[in-house]
């Protein structure tokens, strides 16, 4: 490590390119997120299988280069003065994007998520700096191997859900626990430490990424956390903007209603024709009242509830018989 000192005064540009491939796969995939969420497509990539191997995989490579950054920057001595404010710097970033998904989803919030985990595990992973490099590599897969083999419903409580080792995941946006995911740290402080070691390292300082496709991703990795904190506000405040404008939100909203409603009403009825009715007539009321806002709050007001009830009686009415219609229809 000594030997290669230098080299860790400066930054090394295969490290860079591989951030910057990982923040361009990031928005790659939070857009198609958005896509879905606002209604533009009918896909969910949270339910499907590639989709979800692919943001696995985009998490899995910035912590693993969390742990070749430490070994890097601290690997021959601790520089704890900027150890300190890059920790502060990430810690802090999380913060913001815990109260800005609290904001978004008081439900799904992140409150452990890919820049949690970073932080934490820069932490953690200190005290491996020193430790054999077999011993290391030896955790580094008991820690991503063990929730293979050890689940507890206990951990699927949001207070322990960081920890992992859970049998089904709680509620969150990103969640990204200690196991198995500070084993991937662990294996990035390894395989640098091995790097170092074997000469490897200075075969990859000697790249500098100045072909324009590396040096451009070279670029956005270095910018990574700043286009990580961004990218999704614009991404969604620029789609949603558009979906207002196009009237996609409306209409994905109306196909939720009547699949829900028809569904519902196909468990109690059995009727596929009554239902196509009845759903119909009542998404005819709740848009011409606009009577979004009560059907998606959280609590209802007695007064509240009581409409809601008419409106149903009214259409169950007009389903069994189209001509009685209600009388400010007639």
């Amino acid at each position: 490590m000594t030997a290669l000192s230098p080299t860790t005064r400066s930054r090394i540009a295969a490290i860079d390119v591989a951030r910057g491939v990982a923040i361009v796969a990031m928005i790659i995939y939070h857009f198609t997120w958005d896509l879905a969420y606002l209604g533009f497509v009918a896909f969910d990539p949270t339910q499907s299988l590639p989709w979800v191997v692919f943001q696995k995989a985009i998490a899995g490579t910035f912590i693993f280069l969390t742990g070749v950054s430490l070994v890097l920057a601290h690997g021959a001595a601790i520089r704890w003065p900027a150890f300190w404010r890059r920790f502060a710097f990430i810690a802090g970033a999380a913060l913001l994007v815990t109260i800005g998904t609290f904001a978004f989803s008081s439900q799904t919030f992140v409150y452990f998520g890919v820049l949690h985990a970073i932080a934490a595990f820069g932490l953690m992973g200190l005290a491996f700096l020193r430790l054999p490099l077999a011993l290391v590599a030896v955790l580094a897969v008991v820690i991503i191997g063990l929730p293979l083999f050890v689940q507890s419903p206990v951990f699927g409580e949001k207070l322990w859900s960081w920890i992992g080792l859970w049998d089904v995941p709680p509620p969150s946006e990103d969640l990204v626990p200690l196991f198995p995911w500070f084993g991937v740290a662990l294996a990035g402080i390894a395989a640098t430490r091995w790097a170092l070691a074997s000469g490897l390292a200075s075969t990859m300082a000697r790249y500098r990424a100045e072909e324009t496709i590396g040096a451009l991703l070279a670029r956005l990795g270095r910018w990574s956390l700043i286009i990580y904190l961004l990218h999704q506000p614009i991404l969604i405040g620029a789609l949603t903007a558009l979906s207002a404008a196009t009237g996609t939100a409306d209409a994905r909203r109306a196909e939720g209603f009547v699949a829900s409603c028809e569904a519902s009403c196909g468990d109690s009825a059995g009727d596929a024709a009554y239902c196509t009715a009845y759903c119909a007539c009542a998404l005819d009321r709740v848009e011409a009242e606009d009577l979004w806002s009560i059907l998606e709050a959280g609590e209802r007001t007695p007064e509240q509830e009581a409409l809601l009830i008419g409106l149903t009686n009214q259409c169950a009415i007009e389903a069994l018989d189209p001509g009685l219609l209600a009388p400010d229809q007639e």
